[in-house]
Order: structure tokens, then sequence, then C-alpha cells
């Protein structure tokens, strides 16, 4: 192994990455920090800290990979580009996809709406509000996908367009919104994450009766 990816850290307790650290230093023989081995821990520590049960923001602090001695041998690196949103983008567009990074991030900075302590009000820009309407998943709908039916078996079409939403529920709002726009029948396929009893049997005598 040379290098090694570990997704989402800021999400995990410090004992994690201070176990792999122990366990490369005891089977390969080294006292180097995971054993000279390129280790890259990628995250946003805006996002979900790790989660610890009934303890308050010091104790939780305390679990993360800052606070681990591990982090004095890091070397912190940024990304400041979003090469998937200004890839074949005009110098206007990308002036303002510019702008909007820069907001959210001021947001996920507390710069935005002034000192608080996890609440605030902030105050979104005129151009990211849904104007007054009855039904404000419609008409974002409507936004988001224009014309939605005349362009419904053109795939490049939905490939730049997307709906974000923060719970399951808007999610399923959303679906069922878009479903009664579209026409014909739903068809609802499931999965299956096990082989059925009753099937596994039948294959059973099946390879029973070939022999």
């Amino acid at each position: 192994m040379k290098l090694l990816i570990w997704d989402e850290a800021p999400m995990t307790h410090k004992h994690a990455f201070q176990a792999l650290d122990k366990s490369c230093k005891d089977v390969l023989k080294s006292k180097s920090l995971f054993r000279g081995k390129v280790v890259v821990f990628e995250g946003d520590f805006r996002q979900i800290l790790p989660v610890i049960q009934k303890e308050r923001r010091q104790q939780i602090v305390n679990a993360t990979l800052c606070s681990s001695y591990n982090w004095h041998h890091l070397r912190v690196l940024r990304l400041t580009e979003n090469l998937r949103l200004t890839v074949g983008q005009q110098s206007n567009d990308k002036e303002e996809t510019k702008n909007f990074s820069n907001w959210q991030l001021d947001i996920g900075e507390g710069k935005v709406g002034g000192s608080n302590d996890g609440t605030a009000k902030i105050d979104i820009p005129d151009d990211l509000l849904i104007e007054q309407c009855d039904d404000p998943i419609i008409k974002l709908i409507q936004f988001v996908y224009p014309n939605i039916l005349n362009n419904s078996q053109d795939p490049t079409y939905f490939q730049h367009r997307g709906l974000l939403a923060p719970t399951n529920v808007v999610v399923n709002e959303i679906n069922d919104c878009l479903l009664e726009i579209f026409l014909g029948d739903p068809v609802e396929y499931l999965s299956s994450d096990s082989v059925s009893k009753s099937d596994y049997i039948d294959e059973k005598k099946s390879n029973f009766m070939l022999h």
C-alpha cells in the first residue's frame, strides 16, 4: 500500500486515526507516523463532526482529528476552485459562480448574519429567493426544469440540472410533484438485499435433478 484516502475524516473519532497509526507501527515495525505511508484525510470541518452522545461542544471538539496527536504532523491543503461548475462557462458566469461559492463559505464560517452561538438570521439575496406563489415546490421545479415534458427524452437536459433537498421528506415531495407532471403511470422497482429462501430451495432442487 502506497496511498490511503480517508473520506469524511472530520466525522470520524480521533481514536480511529490513532488506532490505524499504532497498528501500522506494530505490524510494519516502524516508529514513523503511519509507517511513512501517504495518508490523505478528506473532508470539511464545517459539516458534521463526530457524534458523541450526551456530550457538549468541548467533548465533541476534543474527539475530532484536530485534537489528535496526528494533527501536528499533517499538511493542510485547501481546494479553492470548483472545476465542476466552472468548466465551459463564460467569464460572467464564472464570476457569478465564484460570488455564490464565497457567500456559501461565509455562511459556513459564521461571517454572515453577525455573531452567533449556533443560531443566526441570514439575509438571502433576492436572486436566490422564490417569489410568493401558491406552491413553492412547483415554482422551483419550473425554474430548474423549464419545458421538462419537451425535453424529457434528452439526457443532456438532466445532466446540467439538479435539485438538492435537506431531508428525505422534501425529496419525496419533489418526486411526487414530478411524477404528476410526467405522462403515463409510475413504475416502482424494488431492490433485494438477500436471496429468498424459497428461491434458494428451488435452485437446490434443480441442481439435484441435473446431477
